[in-house]
């Protein structure tokens, strides 16, 4: 919308500014501007004062975005290097184990609960039909001491043996719990980085 507030009415002709406010001898001429896409700021009616456009916030990627408890199979899988199956053992958390929980002492032994049935379900799932004393562990990818679940989508049967097996896994957890309670990591990365690679933080104790 245009107003015009002249004597002269041939002062038309002198809109050629749009988007301005223009003053002449004896008028005043006031084209507003309505498109809020023309200025990286918006006008203030009541105040006459110009606030910042908001901009748009960019896309966040956090480790956060891990598919927890999400399996894609539940028989055939396979270990191999020392890493789980991903598609059997995608890991799961619990929601509720905070860094002021999981960094009390005595917290993992609250929450274990893992039978044999689910054991041997686990067994089952890797194709594991015999085993000898101390060759495997049913692991949980994500400790429990990070906050992990005893769901059998964060268990897996782990090897002792080639090293790195689950003796030295158990050294990462014991690391990554302590990084976490010191403040110099958090939950939730620890949480990721031992459930798709834990062997990425087995080298940041070397």
């Amino acid at each position: 919308m245009i107003r015009i507030r002249c004597n002269v009415k041939k002062l038309l002709s002198i809109l050629a500014s749009v988007g301005l406010i223009a003053t002449i001898t004896g008028c005043s001429i006031v084209v507003p501007n309505n498109d809020p896409s023309s200025s990286g700021a918006s006008a203030d009616t009541s105040s006459g004062q110009t606030t910042p456009r908001a901009t748009k916030a960019p896309d966040s990627s956090t480790t956060a975005s891990h598919k927890w408890g999400a399996r894609a199979k539940t028989s055939g899988c396979k270990a191999a290097n020392g890493v789980q199956d991903a598609a059997c053992t995608p890991g799961d958390i619990l929601p509720e184990a905070t860094k002021d929980k999981i960094c009390v002492p005595g917290y993992s032994k609250s929450v274990r609960n893992v039978p044999d049935s689910v054991k041997n379900d686990v067994y089952d799932s890797y194709g594991i039909t015999t085993r000898a004393t101390g060759q495997y562990e049913v692991d949980h990818l994500v400790s429990l001491e990070l906050g992990g679940s005893n769901d059998i989508s964060n268990l897996w049967p782990e090897d002792a043996s080639p090293k790195p097996g689950f003796h030295e896994k158990d050294k990462v957890e014991n690391f990554l719990h302590d990084q976490v309670c010191a403040g110099a990591m958090t939950l939730t990365d620890a949480q990721v980085m031992i459930a798709t690679d834990w062997h990425k933080a087995l080298d940041m104790m070397k």
